[in-house]
């Protein structure tokens, strides 16, 4: 039998933010059984983890349809999830990855756990053909970096009000389209959603590295290392991000909802 749990990351309030299954592995099974344990769990990711030693894990992310080079909500739950489960040792777990190296997550006195990701800026570029039709958005500027599209709007009610074709906007190149605007109500600094159909995930609900663009780009304009961003999904979350020397710390909560057991062994 395999431990698992699901949390809800980037939110202290169940129910809310990005829930994400974390399931706590002896070892690696094919990747065909993570992929369809995956789509059992039927969330917008599940973390997949391996001891090595003391704080030291393997980690490893799947969508319903596909494996990806990095999640910020999944390591948030992951390492929520190991220190509520008796993991011993330092307020540091360092995360071993094969597609976006070491990342580690550290436990701050506010409760609050901060993780230690690479920036991903966004460069200018023209709207791919399909991009804001299937958004159904006037863009007042478009980038894109290794992952995404970024499509910035005038104003935070656009971005709510937004909905998209999702069968056209998964026929554009790239993993998703993260929208953003400034945001208009305190304490936050813009607010953002993420769609990402090509990958099985409609609509994320917080998207810990969609924020490692965001927070490059909201920062150069603002000329700020400090910000809050909300992703306004029907279920909302919260991400301050702090840009340090080529990294982005991506801080925020989260709270467990339910443990259980896999009783399907690995293969």
């Amino acid at each position: 039998m395999i431990p698992f749990a699901v949390a809800d990351a980037f939110t202290d309030t169940p129910f809310a933010g990005n829930p994400a299954a974390v399931c706590l592995l002896k070892g690696w099974p094919s990747d065909e059984w993570l992929r369809r344990v995956s789509r059992e769990m039927n969330l917008s990711e599940t973390a997949f983890l391996v001891h090595r030693q003391g704080t030291e894990y393997e980690l490893r992310w799947f969508t319903p349809q596909v494996e990806v080079e990095l999640c910020g909500h999944a390591t948030l739950a992951s390492a929520h999830v190991l220190w509520t489960s008796g993991c011993e040792g330092r307020d540091v777990i360092r995360f071993h990855t094969t597609k976006s190296g070491e990342l580690q997550a550290r436990r701050l006195s506010s409760g609050e756990i901060a993780l230690d990701f690479p920036a991903k800026p966004a460069t200018p570029c023209a709207p791919p053909a399909g991009l804001l039709e299937s958004l159904g958005a006037r863009a007042v500027a478009v980038a894109r970096n290794q992952f995404d599209y970024l499509v910035e709007l005038a104003t935070a009610a656009e971005v709510r009000a937004l909905a998209p074709d999702f069968t056209q906007l998964a026929k554009v190149e790239c993993r998703g389209a993260i929208v953003t605007a400034p945001a208009n109500d305190a304490p936050f600094d813009f607010v953002s959603r993420f769609f990402a159909p090509a990958v099985g995930v409609d609509e994320d609900p917080v998207t810990g590295s969609a924020h490692c663009c965001l927070a490059e780009w909201w920062g150069g304009k603002l000329n700020r290392t400090d910000l809050t961003g909300f992703q306004a999904s029907e279920r909302g979350g919260v991400v301050r991000v702090v840009r340090t020397n080529g990294r982005v710390q991506l801080i925020g909560r989260a709270v467990a909802v339910t443990r259980g057991e896999l009783l399907v062994p690995p293969a």
